[in-house]
């Protein structure tokens, strides 16, 4: 009985718009009081113990590396380099979009600062080039979920931490399902491009890409070094992270000298708010797995799959269809910190190898940020333009429904996504 009233208030407090850190808060809460014998500061012991992980600290610390970047104009350096690079192509900008998503994912681990950093440069220039207005922001949206794909990922060091699963085998099997995915957009985007007439600028001639690729070259060094330095053993995520701020810090203030030490307080209190809000969710999503603990869920989940017929492959088409669906209103963080200690069980009973579940995890949760109502990545690139969330989604369909495609590609083919990683690298698995 206590259980459906708790979902039921879940449901209720969804339905009315309560942001949804504070709706796992106060569902904890609430569940934890109606034990007997149990007090309610449980939960916030289990919010505050839920925090205290090295491995957590990789989250604002990537944060905070991907503001440097955008505070540093690295990302519009990055923007003219991809320009001149495709932009002689059938919708180069859209195409420019995509790359410089690419690029950016290697760096900062973080969907939302993407579509915020590249979109608010992009947005309005392909509008002025001719773009429409639901192309421009569909792009952006979309090429934006890489961030959580391609490594590093602050999704990916949140799951490594909760599965006990290698961090760097995991940013090391998502980097070719990330890339595949650029890939199959940029050819949704060629299409569109020679329908719909989108414009190409004059090919740049190789001495000016020669120099810009010269410019942008220690940014661009930047994820080898992270994504090399964490899949070699030489640090870990965390570490890494904290490297990615200094070398961001340096190249805005040495290199490029685009960030004054007037502008740091600015950075770090953004890059505080942004951290709380994840983390807030996070912890809030900690003391509500220890309530399912106590009702034994994960228990009851394992059996229910494993009695189902099936197996693995019917198993992974309900945990795509299943987070597809959490997606829609719920954050990724919380989302998996709830859910993944519920399934993973079953997954390891059916032979599901927790590394590859963990990509298919990710890979959803990141379509999710295009998804209304809650695709954060689609309202901030929607609000950028101006859009409705309605006409921001017709935009973003075509490369939510490609992505899709890749998603299925690669939840059901794990032995070629999961083989050419361990063939390079079989110590890391």
């Amino acid at each position: 009985m206590i259980q459906v009233l708790l979902v039921l208030l879940f449901i209720a407090l969804i339905v009315i718009g309560v942001p949804i850190s504070y709706v796992i808060g106060i569902v904890a809460f609430s569940g934890v009081i109606m034990i007997p014998n149990l007090s309610g500061i449980v939960v916030f012991m289990k919010m505050f113990t839920g925090l205290g992980s090295f491995v957590l600290l990789a989250v604002p610390l990537f944060i905070l590396a991907a503001n440097l970047m955008n505070h540093g104009s690295i990302s519009k350096r990055l923007i003219d380099l991809s320009v001149a690079s495709v932009g002689h192509i059938r919708g180069g900008l859209a195409h420019a979009n995509i790359i410089v998503s690419m690029i950016f994912a290697g760096v900062s681990g973080s969907s939302q600062a993407d579509t915020a950093g590249v979109g608010k440069i992009l947005i309005p220039q392909m509008e002025e080039n001719g773009y429409d207005k639901g192309t421009a922001v569909g792009v952006t949206a979309a090429s934006s979920t890489l961030g959580s794909i391609i490594p590093p990922s602050i999704t990916m060091v949140v799951y490594a931490g909760i599965a006990n699963v290698s961090t760097g085998a995991l940013f090391f099997v998502g980097l070719l399902p990330g890339i595949l995915l650029g890939l199959a957009m940029m050819a949704v985007v060629y299409y569109f491009s020679v329908r719909k007439g989108f414009p190409k600028s004059e090919k740049t001639s190789l001495k000016v890409r020669m120099k810009l690729l010269l410019i942008n070259f220690p940014a661009l060094l930047t994820p080898v070094i992270i994504i090399g330095g964490i899949v070699t053993g030489l640090y870990t995520p965390t570490e890494a992270a904290a490297f990615a701020c200094v070398y961001a810090l340096f190249i805005g203030m040495v290199v490029y000298k685009t960030i004054k030490v007037r502008d740091l307080p600015g950075i770090v209190k953004e890059t505080l708010k942004l951290s709380s809000l994840s983390l807030f969710a996070l912890s809030t999503a900690n003391a509500l797995g220890e309530l399912l603990g106590y009702y034994n869920v994960s228990t009851k989940a394992g059996q229910f799959f494993l009695s189902i017929p099936g197996g693995a492959t019917f198993f992974m088409f309900i945990v795509i269809v299943f987070f597809l669906f959490i997606g829609t209103f719920m954050d990724a963080v919380p989302a998996m910190i709830l859910f993944v200690p519920i399934i993973l069980p079953a997954a390891l009973a059916l032979g599901v190898d927790p590394i590859h579940l963990g990509l298919v995890i990710i890979m959803t949760l990141a379509l999710g940020l295009v998804t209304p109502p809650y695709g954060l990545c689609l309202l901030i690139a929607g609000s950028i333009s101006g859009l409705s969330i309605e006409r921001s989604f017709r935009g973003v369909l075509p490369y939510f429904l490609v992505g899709i495609i890749v998603l299925f590609f690669v939840a059901f083919f794990p032995g070629l996504i999961m083989g050419i990683p361990k063939m390079i690298n079989p110590l890391m698995f």
